[in-house]
Order: structure tokens, then C-alpha cells, then sequence
């Protein structure tokens, strides 16, 4: 079994299949390893509750301040009931040393406000989508409180602070991701609906849905772009919004709000009740062709569905409820992980869409069913845009020395899926825990993951395992 990071290291990046580590805060050898590659750094973002901390850009949105037209008005200042974010590992020195102080005192209280529980239940009750890579872009998105999103973007060296997202229609937020083909459009799956976020330029604003009203932040010092709120797809009543996906096509989001399976067109703004009464419905998921779509309930059973006429298949677990699944790149094979169990079921699709004869195979994890005694559970996965890494959370580990780390697989597909353990990823802090996990889609060196640790620090960890 490969070697576990020691308590009080803490991962940096993988090259060629190797794992670094450092536990010095100012030793840079890991981080210059794939600098020298990349030509970028990725600082991990931390986060602040100090209300008055400067350096962020905020952008409020509010329902109180009146736009006749439709157009976004420019807000004068960020409120001061907002929180504050700090970019680490800045030119003064590495982010441990100055901020991991501070995220113990306040015990990461933005993602602690979101998770209210502890670890064990939180694994069993939260399915949903904490942090999403743009598609193209540097873009990262994530949830950093119950009622904002933070997005970075590291293409911008001038400015090393994230913009904060926020709305007084944007409450108890649940998911994000951004839009497949949609330029700079993110969706906030939150109480009540959707909402909608586009980046706006000068000369070039982005198109608010008439009766939104929307605030423009501040422009970001490089790019001079301002997030704002340009539409709200409202669900019915003021339940939240679970689970989110969109179709690879980029018009029709789908979600889950009151056990109620929608699908959106965002064109016209509105809404459509594929199936009611799927009670406990904790996650879904497009295909990357879009041929197909999965969806799942607390109880252990899910469906898979053929998105040209819409039928679906029932498949359940003799075990526990499904917590994460992923497809593989062709969106020909889709991992399912389930709660109560380190094995996952890799489901083959055997025939042409729409066919929904599916091959359902058993893939066992040997190093993690060691590492619980048998007892563990899948947390949550991610599978990079390569189909060669895939990153699982996991609990119920026997020894503490593994508690809170993030397994990486090498994965093959020839023509089955099978892995092999690569390492493991420790994060910053005593006692992290991810909460959430996000590829990149497209890097030509490797793959791009960012985990969101309960210390209340964001980290992206480039794995370089390709010519470069």
C-alpha cells in the first residue's frame, strides 16, 4: 500500500504518480516542481468571518434597490454583513503560516455554517455539488457560507482575492456548477430555485431576465469583469433546491427541489415536472453525451434514464443509499458508490443510446476495505476528464492516522474499469476533512482537483501524469 502523508503534512501535487508533500511552510520544492511545468501557481483560498476584512469583492444583490429596466445597477459599497475572504500562500509567505491560525479560532465558521453536523452524519446526509471547475476557463466556484458562493479566478494575476456571490434571493445554497457551453453563466441551486450568475464586462453587460434586479461588485482589477444575478428559475413554493446538473448542451439544468424532478429551459425561464413523487431524491446527473441521465434516492435505488423519449430503468442497492456517482469521459460507463461499503458498481452501457442494457459490475477497493476493516463507506468521488484519476472520500477508518485523507485511484478502462491506489491527499490543517471534491475537465498535463477542507480552506492540487 502506498505511504500516507504524517500527520501535520500536507499535499501539494502529484508528478508522475508521485504524491508530494511538505510540512515546512516555506519550503516551495513541491509547488516549484509544478510551477516549472504549469507556469502558474494554484494559492489555496481560506476563508475569514471578520465582517470589516478588506480585500474582497462583494457582489450583493438586492431586491430592496429598484432597476426600471432591467439592467444592473453599479452597488456604491459592500455591505458590512458580509464575509470576508483572503487569498493565501501570498508573497509574504505560505498560507499556513498566516492564516491557518485564524481558520482554527473560527473553526472554518463559512463552510461550518453550511455543514451543521458532524463528520459521520454529514457524509450521509449531503450529496450535493460544494465546488465546479469552469469548463474551459480557471474558474473555480464553491460554497463558502449558507447564502454565498466564492469564484476565483486564477487566470488573473493582478488580482488574488475571489468575488463573493451573494442575493437576498439566493438563501440555504445547496449546489453549484457552471454551464456547459454557457461563456461565463453559473447556477446556484438554492432555496426556492436557481439562481443564475454571468460575468459582465465593460461595453458589454450581461442580459438580466426582466423583473431580476441585479447589483454589479466590484470589477475585478485585471479583466474588469462584475458577477451578476441575471435570472432566478423559481420552484415552487420556498423548499430548497438539492441536487443540480445540466445537459452537456449547455440550455436544459435539471434539479431536484420537494421531491420533485425538473427539468429547465432556461430560454424561455421555465420549468418542466418530468415525474413527481420521487421521495428522498438526493442526487442526479447528466452524461457527458447527454444520451442518458442518472438519478437517485435515499432509500438505494436509482434510474437511468434515455433522454430521447425519456424512459428510464430502475437499479437498486442491496446495501445503503447511493452518495455519488460519476461518468466516465464517453459517458459509456457510470461509477456508483453507496454508503455503508468501500465498493463501487461500475455500470457498462452495452448498447447504442437510447438502449438501457446496462452491465452492472462489482469494483472492489481492497485498500480501503483494509484501511476500515471492512466497515468504511464511500463519502463522495470525482472523476477527472481523462478518465485516468478519481479521487474518493471515504470514512469508518480503523486506523486514525487515515481519517480525513482523500484516496487517489489510477483508473483503466480495457475495456473494464479497474484502479489501482496511487496515494493518498491530506489537507491543511488538524483534523480536515473534505466536504467536496471538483476536477478540471481539460488539462493537457494531467488533471486538476480541488477539495474543499473543513479547516475552511479551498486547495487545488495539479496531478501531472502526462507528457510535459
Amino acid at each position: 500500500m502506498p505511504g500516507v502523508p504524517a500527520p501535520g503534512e500536507y499535499t501539494i501535487c502529484e508528478i508522475n504518480r508521485d504524491l508530494l508533500t511538505t510540512k515546512d511552510d516555506g519550503d516551495k520544492t513541491a509547488q516549484d516542481s509544478y510551477s516549472k511545468i504549469l507556469g502558474r501557481v494554484y494559492p489555496s483560498i481560506a476563508f475569514q468571518p471578520h465582517p470589516r476584512a478588506a480585500g474582497f469583492r462583494n457582489c450583493q444583490n438586492t431586491v430592496e434597490n429598484e432597476s426600471r429596466d432591467g439592467n444592473p445597477v453599479e452597488a456604491d459599497k459592500a455591505p458590512s454583513t458580509s464575509e470576508s475572504i483572503v487569498t493565501a500562500q501570498d508573497e509574504q509567505g505560505s498560507f499556513l503560516s498566516k492564516q491557518i491560525n485564524a481558520v482554527r479560532k473560527f473553526t472554518s465558521a463559512a463552510l461550518q455554517s453550511v455543514f451543521q453536523k458532524d463528520s459521520e452524519s454529514l457524509t450521509k446526509e449531503f450529496c450535493f455539488q460544494g465546488v465546479s471547475w469552469h469548463e474551459h476557463k480557471h474558474w473555480l466556484a464553491f460554497i463558502a457560507g449558507p447564502d454565498q458562493v466564492f469564484v476565483h479566478d486564477f487566470e488573473d494575476t493582478e488580482s488574488r482575492d475571489p468575488a463573493v456571490l451573494t442575493s437576498d434571493l439566493q438563501k440555504g445554497v445547496e449546489a453549484v456548477e457552471w454551464r456547459p457551453n454557457g461563456g461565463s453563466t453559473l447556477s446556484v441551486a438554492c432555496r426556492g430555485g436557481v439562481a443564475i450568475w454571468s460575468a459582465s464586462y465593460p461595453g458589454n453587460l450581461a442580459p438580466v431576465r426582466a423583473g431580476v434586479v441585479s447589483i454589479l461588485g466590484t470589477p475585478n482589477r485585471g479583466t474588469g469583469a462584475r458577477w451578476a444575478l441575471v435570472d432566478f428559475l423559481r420552484a415552487d413554493g420556498s423548499v430548497p433546491v438539492t441536487a443540480l446538473s445540466w445537459s452537456p448542451c449547455g440550455r436544459y439544468p435539471s434539479s431536484i427541489h420537494d421531491s420533485t424532478f425538473t427539468i429547465w429551459d432556461v430560454a424561455q425561464g421555465t420549468g418542466t415536472p418530468l415525474r413527481r413523487g420521487f421521495g428522498g431524491i438526493s442526487l442526479l446527473k447528466w452524461s457527458p453525451t447527454g444520451d442518458y441521465f442518472v438519478s437517485a434516492n435515499m432509500s438505494g435505488v436509482f434510474h437511468l434514464w434515455e433522454t430521447s423519449k425519456w424512459m428510464s430503468a430502475p437499479w437498486s442497492s442491496a446495501g445503503g443509499s447511493v452518495v455519488s456517482v460519476m461518468w466516465n469521459p464517453d459517458g459509456k460507463v457510470l461509477l456508483a458508490g453507496f454508503n455503508g461499503t468501500t465498493s463501487l458498481a461500475a455500470l457498462h452501457f452495452a448498447g447504442r443510446p437510447p438502449s438501457l442494457d446496462v452491465h452492472l459490475l462489482p469494483l472492489d477497493l481492497p485498500d480501503l476495505e483494509a484501511i476500515t476493516g471492512g466497515h468504511g463507506t464511500i463519502e463522495r468521488m470525482a472523476w477527472d476528464g481523462t478518465g485516468e484519476r478519481l479521487a474518493v472520500a471515504f470514512g469508518g477508518v480503523v486506523d486514525s492516522v487515515y481519517d480525513g485523507l482523500v484516496a487517489l485511484f489510477d483508473t483503466r478502462q480495457t475495456p473494464i474499469v479497474s484502479m489501482s491506489l496511487l496515494g493518498f491527499i491530506r489537507g491543511p490543517g488538524q483534523g480536515a476533512k473534505p466536504l467536496a471534491l471538483a476536477f478540471h475537465e481539460k488539462l493537457k498535463q494531467g488533471a486538476l482537483l480541488s477539495v474543499c477542507w473543513s479547516t475552511g480552506v479551498c486547495c487545488t492540487y495539479p496531478l501531472l501524469f502526462r507528457g510535459h
